[in-house]
C-alpha cells in the first residue's frame, strides 16, 4: 500500500524513483495476495541498492521538512515524519526479518555493510537541527494545538526520541555519538553471527548404541535423521539447538556426554577462538556507557529504564530481590532432592549443572509419573497449532485461515489470513516452526508490515510472523512438542495477537511499538490458556489413536505444575541480574568478562549447580536486541499476567466481555497511552505480585 505524501515532495519522489535497476522488486507496488513480499523474486543483490535508494529518497524527505520555510505544524513536521522513508522501511523490514530467519554468508556480509550506513542515515535524522528546532517548537506548544491523545503521544515520543539520542548535544558531542552508534552497529551484528555460527560448528555424532542409553525413541529417531542429512549414515548427530541437546540432558544416563554437550552451550561465545564474544561484550558495555554519558545518564541502565514502567535500576533490582530468596530457597531445596536421589542410586558423585536436568526429568517421573516421552503424543504441532486459533477464536471471534499458494521465504512457512467474526480483514500471520542451520536459535515474532492507517486514514492491514524451533517430524512420526515447547507457541502466539489486533494510526505507536517491560504482557497471558485443564481437554489429542489427553494425565500435569519451579526462577533472574549488573556500570574498568559473571552471581548467592540462563557471551538478548537492562521484563510481565489472567479465571476463561476489555486496553493500544493506565482501565486496580509467588509454588 502506497503512503500519501505531501504535495512539495511529489516532485523529487518522481526524480528519485526513475532508478537504473529496474528489475529490483522492492522498486515495484506488490502484486501479490494482501502485498506480501514476493519472496521467489527478492534476491540477495537486491538488498544494498534498494537500501542506498531509500536512505536517497528518505533523506530528501527529511530535507524537505527540515528545510520548509512553511510555520511548524504537526501535519507538516510530525506527521510528515512518520509517513516517510517508504522504500526504506519495506527493504529493511524484509532483510532483517530474513536475516534471523534463514541466513547465509551473503546475507550476513549486506548486514554487515548495511548496518553502519543505516546508523549513520538514523543519526543524520536525529542530529538535523533544523529539524530538531521544528519538533521543539511544536511540543512546547502542545497543550494549545488540541491534538487528539494518540497525536499528542507520537508528538511526544518524537521529541523525546530526538532529545534522548543527542539532538540537544553540541557540535562535538554529536560527533562523538556518531563514531559510538556506527561501531555499536557493527559489533552487535558479529555477537550474533559468531554465536550462529559456533552453534552450527558442534556436532556430537554418536556410532555406538550404547551411548544413546535412556533416550526415548523420538529422540533417537530424531538424532538418527539428523545424522544421515549431514552424511552420517547409521550414526545419531546431536547439536546445540534446542529440540536436541535438551532432550539428551533430560533422558541421557551416560553422564560423560551430558557434560560434553552441556558444557558446549555454556561455553558458547567463550573458547578464545574466532567465534569469542569477551572483547565484543567490553567493547558495547564501554561505547553504551559513554553514550549514556553523552546524554547526560550515569548509566546505560538509567538511560534505558527512563521510558520504561520501572524508570529507574533501583526499581527492578527491587522487584528481583522480592523473587531471588524464595526462588533461589526452593533452588536449594531442589538439589537436595537430586543429591538424595544420586546418593539413593549409588552415584558417588555431586550433582553438577549437566546433571540437574536428568535428576528433575527422572525425580519428576518417580513422583508424578510423568515426563515429556509421556506428554509429547499429545501435542502434535498441528494440534497444538490449531488449540491457538481455537482460544483466539472463543476470545475475540476471529478465525485463521490457512492459504496454500501464498508466497513463502522456505518450504517450512505456512501462511494463513486472520478474519473477524464478521468475515472483515485484520492480516495475514506467517508461521516457521523448524530449525535450520541458517535461522538463528530461540522464538520470536516480527512484521514484514505493521498495523497503520495511511496519511488518509485508509486501513493498513498487517503481516505478522512467529518463527521457533520445534523438532521437525521425523519418517511417520510428526513433529510432536514438549510442554514447554507448548508455552512458547502459545507465547509468541501472543506477540503475534499484539500486532495482528492491533488499532492504531502511526507506526511509531502500533502493534510491539511499547516500552519493553510491558511488550511481553500478551504473550505471557496467553500461555495461561495452553495449560489450563479445560483447554488441554480440547486439544491435546493422541497422534496415533485421537484419543484425548486422559483426566489422569491432566491431573499429573497439574500436580507437577509447581515442580522444579526453584531452578527455573533462579536460572532466569540470574540472567537477568547479570544484565542489570552489565548496564549499572558507572565507570571505565578493565573489564574480565568471565570474572565478572562470576563475580556478580557469586555474590548474589548463586549455586554452582545451575548456570545462568544466559552466560554472557551468548547472552543475544541484551548484546544483540532491545532487552539491554530489559531482560527483567519477562518476570514483571509475568506479575501483570498473573494478576490479569484472574480477570478470565473470575469472570470465565473465555469470557467474552472480559477478552474485549483486554483486546481494547491491551492489544489494540500498542504505545499509544501510558502502560499502566492502559493495564489499570483493563483490569481496574494496579497488579500484585502474590498471584504470581502463588502461582510458582515460592510463597
Amino acid at each position: 500500500m502506497k503512503r500519501k505524501f505531501f504535495a512539495p515532495l511529489l516532485v523529487v519522489l518522481l526524480l528519485l524513483a526513475c532508478s537504473p535497476q529496474e528489475q529490483n522488486p522492492f522498486y515495484t507496488e506488490w502484486d501479490t495476495p494482501f502485498g506480501i513480499p514476493p519472496f521467489s523474486e527478492i534476491k540477495e543483490e537486491h538488498y544494498m541498492p534498494a537500501m542506498r535508494e531509500g536512505i536517497i529518497q528518505h533523506q530528501a524527505e527529511i530535507e524537505a521538512i527540515a528545510n520548509s520555510t512553511e510555520h511548524s505544524t504537526f501535519e507538516n513536521t510530525v506527521l510528515a515524519m512518520e509517513y516517510s522513508g517508504e522504500l526504506l522501511d519495506k527493504v529493511t523490514e524484509v532483510f532483517f526479518s530474513l536475516n534471523s530467519a534463514i541466513t547465509n554468508e551473503q546475507m550476513q556480509t549486506i548486514a554487515k555493510e548495511a548496518a553502519p550506513m543505516l546508523s549513520e542515515h538514523s543519526d543524520n535524522i536525529i542530529l538535523n537541527d533544523n529539524l530538531f528546532k521544528r519538533i521543539k517548537a511544536i511540543h512546547e506548544t502542545r497543550l494549545s494545538l488540541a491534538l487528539t491523545p494518540e497525536q499528542d503521544k507520537l508528538l511526544d515520543e518524537y521529541y523525546k526520541r530526538f532529545v534522548r539520542n543527542g539532538a540537544d548535544l553540541n557540535a562535538e558531542d554529536k560527533e562523538k555519538l556518531r563514531a559510538i552508534n556506527k561501531e555499536l552497529s557493527v559489533i552487535t551484528l558479529q555477537f550474533g553471527e559468531n554465536i550462529l555460527k559456533e552453534t552450527n560448528n558442534f556436532e556430537m555424532v554418536l556410532e555406538d548404541e550404547k551411548d544413546l542409553a535412556g533416550l526415548p525413541d523420538f529422540v533417537v529417531s530424531g538424532a538418527a535423521e539428523a545424522a544421515a542429512a549431514k552424511g552420517y549414515e547409521g550414526k545419531w548427530l546431536f547439536t546445540l539447538h534446542k529440540p536436541s541437546w535438551i532432550p539428551f540432558l533430560q533422558y541421557s544416563e551416560r553422564r560423560d556426554l551430558r557434560e560434553k554437550i552441556y558444557t558446549a552451550w555454556f561455553m558458547l561465545g567463550d573458547n578464545d577462538n574466532e567465534f569469542d564474544n569477551k572483547e565484543i561484550i567490553k567493547k558495547i558495555v564501554a561505547l553504551r556507557l559513554d553514550r549514556s554519558n553523552l546524554l547526560g545518564y550515569k548509566t546505560y541502565a538509567h538511560f534505558a529504564l527512563e521510558e520504561s514502567m520501572a524508570k529507574v535500576p533501583e526499581n527492578v533490582y527491587d522487584l528481583l530481590a522480592q523473587i531471588w530468596t524464595p526462588a533461589l530457597n526452593k533452588a536449594k531445596e531442589e538439589r537436595a532432592l537430586f543429591q538424595a536421589v544420586i546418593d539413593r542410586d549409588g552415584g558417588g558423585f555431586k550433582l553438577e549443572s549437566w546433571d540437574w536436568w536428568y535428576y528433575a526429568e527422572k525425580l519428576k517421573k518417580e513422583k508424578y509419573d510423568l515426563d515429556d516421552e509421556v506428554l509429547k503424543p499429545y501435542f502434535q504441532l498441528e494440534n497444538v497449532l490449531d488449540a491457538c486459533f481455537m482460544v483466539c477464536n472463543k476470545l475475540w471471534g476471529i478465525t485463521f485461515n490457512e492459504i496454500k499458494d501464498a508466497p513463502v521465504y522456505h518450504e517450512d512457512v505456512r501462511v494463513f489470513e486472520v478474519k473477524e467474526e464478521d468475515g472483515a480483514h485484520i492480516g495475514i500471520f506467517f508461521c516457521d516452526y523448524f530449525p535450520r542451520a541458517s535461522k538463528r536459535g530461540g522464538a520470536w515474532m516480527g512484521t514484514f508490515r505493521k498495523q497503520s492507517r495511511t496519511i488518509d486514514g485508509e486501513m493498513v492491514a498487517p503481516l505478522v510472523y512467529n518463527v521457533g524451533n520445534f523438532s521437525k517430524p521425523t519418517g511417520d512420526m510428526p513433529s510432536l512438542l514438549t510442554f514447554d515447547e507448548v508455552r512458547t507457541l502459545f507465547h509468541e502466539m501472543g506477540h503475534g495477537l499484539h500486532g495482528l489486533l492491533s488499532n492504531g494510526s502511526y507506526p511509531a505507536l502500533t502493534g510491539t511499538a511499547v516500552v519493553t517491560d510491558f511488550v511481553e504482557l500478551p504473550s505471557q497471558i496467553m500461555e495461561n490458556w495452553a495449560t489450563d485443564p479445560a483447554v488441554l481437554k480440547l486439544y491435546a489429542k493422541h497422534y496415533k489413536t485421537g484419543e484425548p489427553i486422559p483426566d489422569e494425565l491432566i491431573a499429573k500435569i497439574k500436580k507437577a505444575d509447581k515442580f522444579n519451579q526453584g531452578f527455573f526462577a533462579t536460572e532466569y533472574l540470574a540472567a537477568s541480574l547479570l544484565d542489570m549488573d552489565y548496564h549499572t556500570i558507572d565507570k571505565h574498568f578493565a573489564l574480565d568478562v568471565r570474572k565478572f559473571e562470576n563475580d556478580k552471581l557469586g555474590n548474589a548467592g548463586l549455586i554452582p549447580e545451575i548456570k545462568s540462563r544466559y552466560r554472557s557471551t551468548y547472552f543475544r538478548h541484551i548484546f544483540t536486541s532491545g532487552y539491554a537492562s530489559g531482560y527483567y521484563s519477562y518476570i514483571w510481565a509475568e506479575v501483570l499476567d498473573a494478576d490479569a489472567f484472574q480477570a478470565f479465571r473470575e469472570n470465565g476463561i473465555f469470557d467474552r466481555q472480559t477478552a474485549q476489555l483486554f483486546r481494547e486496553n491491551i492489544l489494540a493500544k500498542g504505545g499509544s497511552e501510558d502502560p499502566m493506565k492502559l493495564y489499570v482501565q483493563f483490569r481496574g486496580s494496579i497488579p500484585s505480585i502474590q498471584p504470581l509467588l502463588e502461582r510458582r509454588g515460592l510463597n
